[in-house]
């Protein structure tokens, strides 16, 4: 027997241990959905919350804590996504509303979170995404709340007001805009399409490698991958996810004019998470136009070492010059500390609502 015919039989043996692990995996897999159904079951019963972030947290962090490699922590927590996906499936159908059409980033987001298993639910606006969770025809939602180039999305910030949903997590998200085309080609490229925001997120790119082809604003960057499926001529600024689910030709990658760019998400549903020991919680309120009337409000935060992560204000639409603040804090409800400065809070404004509390990303 020569060498490359040792090596072929070596090769063979390795595969043939690799089938077992599988045949293991896949014997481990049932064994913990038999036992996922079981909680399905008990939860019903006691009508809990079938998806709990925190539970969800706790495992991603207990197995990278005794991961011993060489299986990165990266490609686990990807793994046992889809694998608590779909266990989730079997407990009962996860219905997440969001943002549509398919391919957007907000559809991106959702699957980062809960996985290929769920039931996603595209809605037409952010309206209708938190309508199909306060109608109960979705248990969660997910929608925008910031991009780090574009700034905050306002019509998310104003939804709360009104809305008695809370916060249940939150997502961020690496934003990468891709130029599509169904040949591929950008010699055969005569019109760009996309939502504007993506526009604005490549002008650069935009100026210096296509000055002369228009660029056409549309409803979402999948609308404009939808265009390209009937136009050999027109290009779209989309995702990855875009040009698989599409069915286009990636012209040229990563086309974002600050690489750093990223969307933040919130999950919406009718009750705040469990507090996990690393937590944010969300609040909006408004003041009385007085001097030194923010001030009063933020100082009992300092003195409590509570530190905020997020400020941002807008018009109440109620009266002339009053503003609603939407307030980001590190800290659960239930810690004492934030308790206690919230109650105080509640003292010095004319507004006062608690959105939730959530584990904190990164």
């Amino acid at each position: 027997m020569n060498r490359d015919d040792k090596e072929i039989k070596g090769i063979g043996r390795l595969r043939e241990e690799i089938d077992g692990i599988d045949e293991k995996i896949l014997g481990l897999l049932n064994k913990r959905a038999k036992v996922v159904i079981e909680v399905g079951r008990q939860k019903r019963k006691k009508n809990a919350e079938l998806y709990t972030p925190s539970r969800e947290k706790e495992i991603y962090s207990r197995l990278e804590r005794i991961n011993k490699g060489p299986f990165p922590n990266d490609s686990l927590k990807v793994v046992f996504r889809e694998i608590i996906s779909a266990s989730l499936a079997l407990e009962g159908p996860l219905k997440v509303a969001y943002l549509g059409p398919r391919a957007t980033f907000t559809h991106m987001a959702c699957i980062q979170q809960f996985g290929f298993s769920a039931a996603y639910i595209p809605v037409n606006s952010i309206k209708d995404v938190f309508s199909e969770v306060e109608r109960g025809r979705a248990y969660y939602g997910v929608v925008p709340i910031e991009n780090s180039t574009e700034g905050v999305v306002n019509h998310t910030l104003d939804m709360f007001i009104e809305s008695p949903l809370k916060i249940t997590g939150e997502i961020m998200l690496g934003v990468s805009h891709y130029l599509l085309s169904k040949g591929g080609s950008i010699s055969d490229v005569k019109h760009i399409y996309s939502h504007p925001h993506a526009i604005a997120q490549c002008r650069i790119w935009l100026e210096e490698n296509t000055p002369d082809v228009p660029v056409i604003e549309v409803s979402s960057t999948a609308k404009a991958a939808e265009i390209c499926m009937e136009d050999p001529a027109a290009a779209a600024i989309a995702s990855e996810l875009a040009a698989k689910l599409y069915g286009l030709q990636i012209i040229k990658k990563r086309i974002e004019d600050n690489i750093n760019n990223s969307t933040r998400f919130l999950v919406i549903a009718e009750k705040s998470s469990e507090r996990t020991g690393r937590d944010k919680t969300s609040v909006m309120f408004s003041v009385k136009d007085r001097v030194g009337a923010l001030y009063d409000i933020l100082r009992p935060f300092s003195e409590n070492n509570i530190n905020l992560t997020k400020i941002e204000s807008r018009p109440s639409g109620k009266k002339v010059w009053e503003y609603i603040f939407f307030v980001d804090l590190e800290g659960h409800i239930d810690d004492k500390k934030v308790k206690m400065v919230l109650d105080e809070l509640k003292n010095h404004t004319v507004f006062f609502k608690v959105l939730g509390s959530y584990a904190k990303k990164g």
